[in-house]
């Protein structure tokens, strides 16, 4: 039976506990490429948001009342990225026409939402963990809120760091990759709280 505690606790794990990037290390090709404008960090975050939780859910969906009944578990890998790359071109298509200047600024990050590790991982971790459709639509919000987070507070160090006084061999990827570890040391500080 489910009750709001355990859901609450779902999220939480999903959104800090187990965050995604930080401390499953999934989703780094974008986290790093797109984290340098906070303006499409956050149009990215709310892309892989709006993915992440339409995938998962739909991939729940099909394994559980297609794949799994005839026997079929060894196309999960294939089944779900046909379902993330058909809501990314979806999603491509709606942000072209009603933000072109969000679209321009996505770049090539935008398409490679279809290939981003973090969202076919969770939909594969929504299965591991033998979740029921809700807790399954409660763990995939809670990783790509947790992926918004990071890519947000990370853009928002980045542009700090980008006028601060740092000796010209660390400046660009080399204090990127330094903050990025420092931050996910600071999550770090979340393990063991419950777990999943």
């Amino acid at each position: 039976m489910l009750n709001e505690q355990n859901l609450f606790l779902i999220f939480l794990s999903a959104f800090l506990v187990n965050n995604i990037l930080l401390i499953k290390f999934l989703g780094l090709c974008s986290f790093f490429g797109i984290s340098s404008d906070i303006k499409a960090s956050v149009g990215m975050g709310l892309a892989v948001i709006f993915v992440m939780v339409m995938a998962c859910s739909v991939s729940w969906v099909v394994y559980h009342y297609i794949l799994a009944p005839f026997h079929l578990e060894f196309l999960r890998t294939l089944t779900f990225i046909l379902t993330i790359a058909s809501l990314v071109q979806f999603e491509e298509i709606f942000i072209r026409k009603k933000a072109p200047a969000l679209y321009k600024s996505l770049g090539i990050y935008l398409p490679l939402i279809t290939t981003n590790c973090a969202i076919l991982g969770v939909a594969f971790l929504g299965i591991d963990y033998k979740l029921t459709f809700i807790q399954n639509l409660l763990y995939s919000f809670g990783a790509s809120c947790g992926y918004c987070l990071s890519i947000l507070l990370f853009a928002g160090i980045r542009e700090k760091l980008s006028t601060a006084p740092i000796p010209e061999n660390l400046k660009g990827i080399p204090i990127a990759f330094i903050t990025a570890s420092l931050m996910s040391l600071a999550f770090l500080g979340f393990k063991g709280l419950f777990k999943l």
